[in-house]
């Protein structure tokens, strides 16, 4: 009995010490990655472009496919979306009609009709 507790022992011991020569081997250091390159930092800016807002007359609107054209003062935009959300507003525009539209290179993020009253506001 007493050569089985002794034999526990040493076994527990050794195994408490290698796991600890275990935890202090260090890591084998990584590779540091390479700097992204610059037209990757232009990319990024790009997608986070500060949105347009768009204030003119509906020429054509298909809610289903999500176009949606709108002639301001100097051009006429033509716009997408792939959002539902997005598509369920461009339903509430109609050909004719003036509208706002957030837009971000070409994609409408948002699109509302704007009232005649809201107009006299805006001219004030």
């Amino acid at each position: 009995m007493n050569n089985i507790i002794k034999l526990i022992v040493l076994a527990s011991t050794s195994l408490a010490f290698n796991g600890i020569s275990f935890a202090q081997a260090k890591p084998a250091t990584p590779a540091t990655p390479a700097a992204p390159t610059v037209e990757k930092k232009t990319e990024l800016k790009a997608e986070r472009a500060q949105a347009t807002v768009l204030t003119g007359k509906v020429t054509s609107v298909d809610a289903k496919a999500g176009k949606l054209t709108v002639k301001t003062k100097d051009k006429e935009v033509n716009l997408t979306t792939d959002s539902k959300s997005t598509k369920a507003a461009l339903e509430k525009l109609k050909v004719g009609e003036m509208a706002k539209v957030f837009e971000r290179g070409g994609t409408v993020i948002a699109a509302s009709p704007v009232k005649a009253e809201d107009k006299t506001k805006a001219a004030k």
